[in-house]
């Protein structure tokens, strides 16, 4: 988030891909829309296709990996290339006329974009508020302690202990103060405020309801099955894999791809089981001047130089790894 914010054009080159420039799926069938219903009995979905259209999918294994939505960078809205680019345009826009810009939320994406827009726009002032005693909960302490010093080397104003109102019909995303705490401090009225306070919805809504868990996500076990649904598998933030729902890190897809073809095969012994880590784990700011620091599971990190990263950690791993090659795009 803080690099969609700060470098967006940068994000646009490294994260807003065409999935047909993805060489390794040209044997793939995709299908674009919103899912909308699945009847496990007749191994179908229903898909809302984006001229209006509906179309129904049959399958032998079901993936789900809808995710979750926070507000407006992770939704499940059907947009054109021109409508994702007008969503950009127009935030960039709010955030360049903001001079003054709070930040609700200390998780990784408020800390991200409070680090970042500070670093892009130090003629701005950032505040990052948060609940707790220190940002990003969810990682390690060694964690917290090294990124709270480049919030304070980039000029934010932290201010812990705030645990804010939410507004009627709240969603997150970029709003307008005041902000209201409950925790007895004086509201705080900045031109901006960006909404990262965890106030996540699980796109399950096409789902049966057994498949689901009280919250929304989606019920699985050890293999990444849902139970009573042999065929049907569920990956990353949408499946309830562990408090942190970590399957969208540690393998989780590397293990659902293996289980899928192991249940096609009927081969019961081979499913492999998921292992999920104690704490978050990765890059918290993503690139910054003197490169990206990524952070193991431990807590500890190493720094890949500026220098490397586009041509070794996108270029080669993200493309030519992952994707098999991506053929030129204009972004």
């Amino acid at each position: 988030l803080g690099q969609r914010l700060a470098q967006q054009e940068l994000w646009r080159r490294n994260y807003l891909v065409d999935l047909g420039s993805l060489r390794r799926l040209d044997a793939v069938r995709r299908v674009c829309g919103r899912a909308t219903h699945v009847d496990p009995a007749l191994r179908t979905v229903t898909v809302a296709l984006a001229d209006g259209t509906t179309s129904s999918e049959p399958y032998d294994a079901l993936v789900i990996a809808t995710g979750v939505g926070n507000g407006f960078w992770r939704d499940d809205v059907v947009r054109d290339t021109a409508g994702v680019d007008a969503a950009l345009e127009a935030e960039q826009g709010r955030v360049e006329a903001a001079r003054c810009i709070a930040v609700v939320g200390g998780g990784a994406s408020g800390v991200s974009a409070a680090v970042n827009l500070a670093k892009a726009h130090p003629e701005k002032r950032l505040h990052l508020f948060f609940s707790g005693d220190e940002p990003l909960p969810a990682h390690h302490p060694r964690v917290r302690s090294r990124i709270r010093r480049e919030i304070l080397r980039a000029g934010v104003a932290i201010h812990p202990g705030h645990r804010a109102v939410l507004p009627q019909a709240f969603e997150e995303g970029l709003g307008v103060g005041p902000v209201q705490w409950t925790t007895g401090q004086p509201p705080f009225d900045p031109d901006l405020v960006l909404w990262t306070v965890g106030h996540i919805r699980p796109h399950s809504g096409f789902l049966p309801a057994d498949m689901l868990t009280e919250h929304k996500f989606v019920r699985v076990d050890e293999q990444m099955q849902v139970p009573g649904h042999a065929n049907v598998f569920a990956v990353g933030d949408v499946a309830a894999t562990d408090p942190l729902r970590s399957s969208a890190r540690n393998d989780g897809h590397v293990v659902v791809a293996h289980n899928v073809r192991a249940r096609l095969a009927e081969r019961r012994k081979g499913l492999r089981r998921f292992r999920c880590a104690k704490w978050r784990w990765g890059s918290v700011l993503g690139l910054q001047e003197d490169g990206i620091l990524i952070f193991a599971p431990n807590g500890w990190a190493f720094r890949v130089a500026r220098v490397l990263v586009q041509p070794l950690l996108f270029s080669f791993f993200v493309e030519w790894m992952l994707y098999g090659g991506v053929r030129g795009q204009a972004h």
